[in-house]
């Protein structure tokens, strides 16, 4: 079950996260999200603004992540490629599962695209993980986006 995360979610959250950026450094992206990413406040701001989501499963929660309709001002400008489309998209943004879990992104896909079925995510070059995922899910490579921090980020897309 896939719900919108409350206050009370947060210790666990704060959890999933922590894992996530271990196993993504043994796995050779440590830089992606070093071992602060993403930041509590930013994290609060995201169930503040009902844009953060939990999946549940027998009453754990064993995945999280932002999702939102709107622009992302980060995609505004892309370089080395360009998006497939044009107009309202959803966006996916800061997922993590929990080690051992099966499934965690194909449920928030499922998610994500019944409420939008044009959706954009990006991810790290050394995030192969996530690339892998993407790309066997139907997101297809449009060229390279900046995050906040100004460090390249490649951008993926799944059209409606």
């Amino acid at each position: 079950m896939i719900r919108p995360a409350v206050k009370g979610d947060l210790a666990e959250i704060f959890a999933l996260y922590e894992g996530a950026r271990a196993r993504m450094a043994q796995a050779g992206n440590a830089s992606q999200w070093g071992s602060t990413y993403p930041p509590a406040a930013l994290v609060e701001e995201d169930v503040a603004k009902d844009r953060l989501y939990v999946l549940e499963r027998k009453g754990l929660l064993c995945g999280v992540f932002m999702f939102a309709i709107g622009e992302d001002p980060a995609y505004r400008r892309i370089e080395e490629g360009a998006w497939l489309e044009e107009g309202p998209y959803g966006v996916i943004h800061r997922v993590a599962g929990k080690a051992g879990e099966k499934g965690v992104f194909d449920e928030c896909l499922r998610f994500c695209r019944s409420r939008i079925a044009h959706l954009r995510i990006d991810t790290h070059r050394d995030n192969r993980v996530m690339q892998h995922v993407l790309e066997k899910n139907g997101f297809r490579r449009c060229g390279t986006v900046y995050a906040e921090d100004g460090t390249p980020r490649i951008a993926y897309e799944l059209p409606a």
